[in-house]
């Protein structure tokens, strides 16, 4: 008698991105190259042109990503005017991890400066649209530091931010 089918397998646990993008292997590329992704596997698409789903690792976590499929009401960031959502990565150096982003091709949205949440945090966007935020853990800050901080950071933003 076979064994049963883990539903939720181990690899896969938690909340995994699923990405839709225009040119999926440009982007498996770019991600190799920016982020240290592995490519575990790519299923083209029947028409041969496009990728259909393809999983990486980055850092041991899967992203799911594959080409836009207008016909069946795929959408990416270009299609939308952009996207609401942000993708979040601590890493060990951020600043290097930004160049290396950069280097590949990401613009850089928030250059790395040091948070009040006790984070160096910076943001880019890939060149298919998406949004990522890059973060090293600096301090562990109680609740009050961080409120703190963010009234100091606030008191000296420009009024539209406050």
């Amino acid at each position: 008698m076979a064994s049963p089918v883990n539903p939720i397998p181990d690899t896969h646990r938690g909340l995994i991105p699923h990405l839709a993008v225009q040119d999926a292997a440009a982007a498996i590329a770019f991600y190799v190259k920016a982020f240290g992704a592995q490519e575990m596997h790519r299923m083209p698409a029947p028409d041969g042109k496009r990728v259909m789903h393809a999983e990486l690792r980055i850092d041991g976590h899967p992203l799911f990503l594959a080409d836009v499929f207008p016909e069946y009401g795929g959408k990416g960031p270009a299609d939308l005017g952009g996207t609401p959502m942000t993708i979040h990565r601590y890493c060990r150096d951020v600043d290097a991890a930004v160049r290396q982003a950069e280097a590949a091709g990401a613009i850089v949205v928030m250059p790395p400066a040091d948070m009040f949440w006790g984070d160096r945090y910076a943001q880019l966007q890939d060149p298919f649209g998406h949004r990522w935020s890059l973060a090293s853990h600096r301090q562990d800050l109680s609740p009050e530091q961080m409120m703190k901080g963010m009234e100091e950071a606030f008191a000296n933003a420009p009024p539209q931010c406050r």
